[in-house]
């Protein structure tokens, strides 16, 4: 049976400290003794949630990107999360996703959250990423996006989402339920990874990272004091589930224009 164990990673990021944060992440996950297939890390794990990318953003040839390949080359395992970009003259918030053979597919958010300011200083993403993983189609989304069911609707056969974010205390019930009827409506696996502690703009987090199923039992809860867990999802459980309950089947059919 096909599965895929996920470690999802909840640190308390070190503001605008890349070096302080890969180590802190490269000391959780090199004290992992299951065989991981999949870590998990939050947006912006390197530096937190900043409006002042110019400060700190690295291009995909730097540090952060090469240390994302470095430890799923050593772990044998793929690794994501999401990065400060810069690229030409403009700044993206990118799901960065390290293959263990060295490759990389990224997806720019779509959704910057303009109530931060966000969509001010960096460039929206224009378009999905479907990302092919050991046997599994896994659609990467950032924060924000959470909010916008249209856009993560399941229409090319992925089994997994994963949403990395920053998301606050004072709204996460939000996330929690949202992260639960994504995966009840896409009829996939849902993994949402938050980060804990408060930035520099005295935001605080609650971790809540968390992963279901496709009918929308919780698999695994982080609280706040926690900074990783693991849960394994089976490939051919989903297929059945969906032969079951072909739900997927009798969706709405609409374009966007």
């Amino acid at each position: 049976m096909k599965s895929l164990k996920i470690a999802l990673i909840q640190p308390n990021i070190v503001w605008h400290n890349p070096i302080a944060n890969m180590q802190q992440c490269e000391t959780i996950i090199t004290q992992f003794t299951d065989d991981i297939n999949l870590i998990v890390l939050p947006e912006m794990w390197a530096t937190g949630f900043t409006m002042t990318p110019s400060i700190v953003a690295e291009t995909m040839s730097e540090n952060c990107v090469q240390w994302m390949q470095h430890m799923a080359k050593n772990q044998h395992a793929a690794i994501c999360g999401s990065l400060a970009i810069k690229e030409e003259k403009k700044f993206y918030n990118r799901f960065v996703f390290a293959h263990p053979n060295g490759t990389l597919d990224t997806y720019d958010k779509a959704h910057p959250y303009t109530p931060s300011g966000e969509a001010r200083v960096y460039s929206a993403g224009n378009h999905s990423t479907l990302i092919e993983y050991d046997g599994f189609r896994i659609r990467p989304l950032v924060c924000y996006d959470l909010r916008f069911p249209v856009f993560s609707r399941n229409t090319d056969h992925y089994d997994l989402l994963i949403y990395v974010a920053n998301w606050p205390a004072a709204r996460i019930q939000a996330w929690n339920a949202l992260l639960r009827a994504r995966a009840i409506e896409n009829m996939a696996y849902c993994v949402g990874v938050n980060r804990t502690g408060k930035d520099a703009y005295r935001i605080d987090y609650p971790g809540a990272s968390a992963a279901y199923n496709a009918l929308g039992d919780e698999l695994v809860f982080m609280k706040n004091d926690t900074t990783h867990a693991l849960v394994s999802i089976k490939l051919e459980q989903l297929h059945e589930l969906r032969k079951k309950l072909p739900f997927l089947e009798d969706r709405d059919h609409f374009t966007l224009t």
